[in-house]
């Protein structure tokens, strides 16, 4: 197998190259997944082309100038996130639970003139948040007879002195890693043995993408409305992985059991601007265009790990060890790709309404500036381009009015793998491995106010690598393990019109 596909296998899991840079930073704060109000998340945030939702703000501003009246607008969610791994034949589940708010947003609507319909009949301003991305999970990956070890990793990088504070150099301390005086080559007591262990790995993470908004709606005769928006990126995310090996079937002369920790913090703000237009040609539709720039993030990581071990000598005695690297941090910048949407939308006698989103980015062009140590990111830009490409999201939603004030909801999002189906002459075991969510909602409105009710579920799959493989035929090979994510979210909005 190609060593190329084996690293990318890595590519959400493993903060294993000391917390440094790279595709896979690139691909997890360019990717969106868009939460906001329970009446968007409800239609499948196919809100380009209807506007009079904030959410719909984030996608194209110039839903501002639908808004008739001002509203203040909170919603609250409670998740629940459960995820299948399947490795070496034995299968585990986790389920994480988290409460949190996904929006706040507060409309001034304000008319140019008192019942004026023609020219410029009202200008809105919007402020506040939507969701555009919840990163906690909590997953376990386990099996039994395992063919290689991480150790073959460590083992190799000594070999070729590739030595590292944050890996090889934990290794040695917590006496894992031996050295042949004779071959002059450093081994390990897994790989002695013919391998035969157990694994395992967990992985804990949170955090948020938040986007903080403060936009403009012009309407023009209630035909034409273009508005701009300026958005503010509070990005936060935190990794904590577990990876466990350990002789069940007694088999290793020495070793008991060990562990390798990782702790990833990255956190910082970023910026864009979003420009949208929607024309009327009739009251019975929308067609709306949006360019969003890309978001200029400045970034902070903060990494270190740390290793444990059990081992009992040949004179009986055991002994445990435990070493932690050095802490290092690290400043860059990030540059998402741009966004273009084009929406369009029916409303339907009064009593419903379809609406569709198509997204357009290429992740191929995300690229890393500006290392705090002077990186210009070359080699991982490259990276990048080979390993990603464009793609187009898709949103679809529908509300049908049963009563004045009753309305109920549905939607659909599909957001394409962002993984070309070769990179560096291999196929990519995560490529054609879709991100699909289904919703349904409901709304009700009575005088100034309105409560809806949002229910999202999202499922996708992930092949990956528990560690680093070895780029060399020295060592085994390891297999990936299966991840099916299932994500379930209630999303609740309570809003006030005056």
């Amino acid at each position: 197998m190609n060593k190329h596909l084996l690293i990318i296998g890595l590519f959400i899991l493993l903060p294993f190259w000391g917390g440094a840079q790279d595709f896979v930073d690139a691909l997890r704060y360019s990717s969106v997944k868009l939460e906001g109000t329970a009446r968007s998340g409800g239609m499948g945030n196919a809100f380009g082309a209807l506007g009079g939702d904030f959410t719909g703000v984030g996608i194209n501003p110039a839903g501002l100038g639908l808004f008739l009246s001002s509203e203040v607008v909170l919603s609250p969610t409670f998740g629940i996130n459960k995820v299948n791994s399947s490795y070496l034949g034995y299968s585990m589940q986790e389920t994480d639970y988290k409460l949190g708010m996904s929006n706040f947003s507060y409309v001034a609507a304000i008319p140019s003139k008192k019942n004026n319909t023609s020219g410029l009949v009202g200008i809105n301003v919007g402020m506040g948040y939507n969701r555009l991305r919840d990163f906690n999970s909590f997953s376990i990956a386990e099996g039994h007879n395992a063919g290689s070890s991480f150790m073959d990793y460590i083992a190799e990088n000594a070999n070729h002195n590739d030595w590292s504070e944050f890996y090889e150099d934990l290794a040695s301390q917590a006496d894992l890693l031996q050295y042949d005086t004779q071959l002059k080559e450093y081994w390990h007591d897994i790989q002695d043995a013919g391998y035969g262990h157990s694994q395992r790995k967990s992985f804990n993470r949170s955090g948020t993408l938040d986007e903080y908004t403060l936009g403009l709606g012009l309407n023009f005769n209630h035909r034409l409305y273009l508005g701009a928006s300026l958005g503010i990126i509070d990005l936060y995310y935190k990794e904590k992985t577990t990876l466990t090996e350990w002789d069940k079937n007694n088999n290793i002369p020495f070793l008991n059991d060990y562990e390798f920790n990782t702790s990833l913090k990255t956190y910082g703000t970023g910026y864009n601007f979003k420009l949208g237009i929607i024309f009327k040609p009739v009251n019975e539709v929308r067609l709306g265009a949006s360019l969003a720039t890309p978001t200029f993030y400045s970034l902070h990581d903060a990494f270190e790990t740390s290793m444990g071990s059990s081992i009992t000598y040949e004179n009986k005695e055991t002994k445990t060890f435990s070493v932690t690297s050095p802490f290092m941090e690290y400043d860059y910048d990030l540059v998402t790709p741009f966004k273009a949407t084009l929406s369009g939308a029916v409303v339907l006698a009064k009593k419903g309404l379809i609406s569709a989103d198509l997204e357009f980015l290429d992740y191929s062009i995300a690229k890393l500036r500006n290392g705090g140590d002077g990186e210009n990111f070359i080699d991982q830009n490259k990276d990048i381009s080979d390993i990603f490409k464009p793609v187009t999201n898709f949103r679809l939603g529908g509300e049908y009015r049963v009563t004045e004030p009753l309305s109920l909801r549905a939607g659909y999002e599909l957001y394409p793998s962002a993984f070309n189906q070769t990179a560096f002459g291999a196929d990519q075991p995560n490529a054609g491995l879709n991100y699909a969510v289904y919703t349904a909602g409901l709304g009700y409105r009575v005088n100034g106010f309105f409560f809806d009710i949002a229910y999202r579920h999202a499922q996708s799959d992930e092949y990956n690598l528990l560690y680093p493989a070895p780029l060399t035929n020295d060592y085994p090979e390891p297999l990936m393990a299966q991840f099916t994510n299932s994500f379930n979210k209630i999303l609740i909005t309570f809003g006030f019109r005056f």
